[in-house]
């Protein structure tokens, strides 16, 4: 859609034929456990886990089987390396996975983690949410001196009766200098500017973003087995300058 003041800069509309994989020159996968958070998964770059639809979407995949020494696989992919932008409207519409012990996630995090580390880098959490809590979307900022359970974070709280892995939602974030504004299908629910912040403002640098589908951890906690496997839909990913 046209957004007034914004113009489309980058973009993956995930058109193509059903099984084909992610567009190398714009996402890259994250392969291997993730160590942080006490997550099960195993993110593979595998077809069982993810692809192409053939209707323009790309499907994530987690399951519960025995991979590389883990029980669960899942997806993740970043455009680390690819596109690294700094501010915009960081957007994509997605119809969520359901089931206990699932935590979907489509966030930015700063380019200069890897000299830094988390949270100094800063990480902006577009899309955030559990599988069997599926009608509340988590909007934050983690950054030195309010990361994890300190972050600065609001909950957008669905209509009663709906839910995020019922249909498609857009989730956005508006992001520039010294502001960061959440949205869900454009109903605006959080402002963030560095006043706020108890610590250093780091989110006027340069950030890569994040697609994925973490299994268990800290938050959703130990997973339903029976809910597997369970898939996550990304209809698009777009972003938008002034």
């Amino acid at each position: 859609m046209v957004r007034p003041g914004w113009t489309l800069v980058w973009n993956d509309e995930f058109d193509g034929p059903a099984g084909e994989q992610l567009d190398t020159s714009k996402w890259k996968y994250d392969v291997g456990p993730n160590n942080a958070n006490k997550e099960l998964e195993y993110y593979s770059d595998r077809p069982e886990n993810s692809g192409k639809d053939g209707q323009g979407h790309f499907i994530m995949t987690a399951r519960h089987e025995d991979f590389m020494n883990h029980q669960y696989t899942s997806a993740k992919f970043t455009s680390s390396g690819t596109f690294e932008p700094q501010f915009g409207r960081l957007e994509a519409r997605v119809k969520l996975p359901k089931g206990k012990g699932l935590w979907p996630a489509f966030w930015a995090l700063g380019t200069n983690i890897g000299s830094v580390g988390w949270p100094a880098c800063g990480e902006i959490d577009i899309m955030e949410t559990v599988g069997d809590q599926l009608t509340s979307n988590h909007g934050s900022l983690h950054g030195p001196g309010y990361s994890g359970n300190a972050d600065l974070t609001a909950v957008y709280n669905l209509p009663t009766g709906t839910s995020f892995g019922d249909d498609f939602h857009v989730f956005a974030a508006e992001w520039e200098q010294d502001v960061v504004r959440f949205y869900v299908d454009d109903h605006l629910y959080e402002t963030r500017v560095p006043s706020q912040a108890p610590g250093n403002w780091v989110f006027n640098q340069k950030f890569f973003l994040i697609m994925n589908i973490a299994v268990g951890g800290t938050w959703p906690g130990t997973p339903d087995d029976s809910i597997f496997p369970s898939s996550m839909s990304v209809d698009y990913v777009r972003v938008y300058s002034r």
